[in-house]
């Protein structure tokens, strides 16, 4: 199972995806390209400081912030949907393996070193660790379905 601690694992992790797949020897499991899996990463890294175009019902946040410590310590499970989303998650552009790395190492920097001052869109204000935890379980859910092969 993929578990990254630190960014600068994840980062690692892509760098040598990247050499992977300039080798033709990266496979996807899923219906996402590398590219279009860096570029989704990147885009929700983006969200946590420029706001995420979309609202969540009242509701729905008071029902799953109780789960917070769980979404950020736990591996996030495949197949789960934004409802009334089309392709069921938002940020899901298809870039080149080249774009893809550049936006997912320029995002996942700026996480390094600077702490989103957004609310999380369900959590509500997250600390830089709590923020970059999310990150890393997110990554950790998509990555995973990279492999060399």
């Amino acid at each position: 199972m993929l578990r990254f601690e630190r960014l600068d694992e994840a980062l690692a992790d892509v760098q040598a995806m990247a050499q992977l797949e300039r080798a033709g020897k990266l496979r996807c499991l899923g219906k996402w390209t590398f590219g279009q899996v860096l570029g989704h990463l990147a885009t929700w890294v983006d969200y946590s400081y420029d706001g995420v175009p979309m609202k969540v019902p009242f509701f729905l946040k008071w029902m799953l912030r109780p789960m917070k410590q769980r979404f950020l310590n736990k591996p996030m499970r495949a197949g789960s949907n934004i409802p009334r989303v089309p392709g069921g998650t938002l940020a899901i552009d298809v870039f080149s393996s080249e774009e893809g790395v550049a936006r997912f190492n320029r995002s996942f920097t700026r996480l390094r070193g600077e702490a989103p001052g957004l609310p999380h869109l369900l959590f509500g204000v997250m600390s830089h660790e709590d923020w970059v935890k999310m990150h890393l379980r997110h990554s950790e859910l998509h990555l995973s379905f990279l492999r060399e092969g």
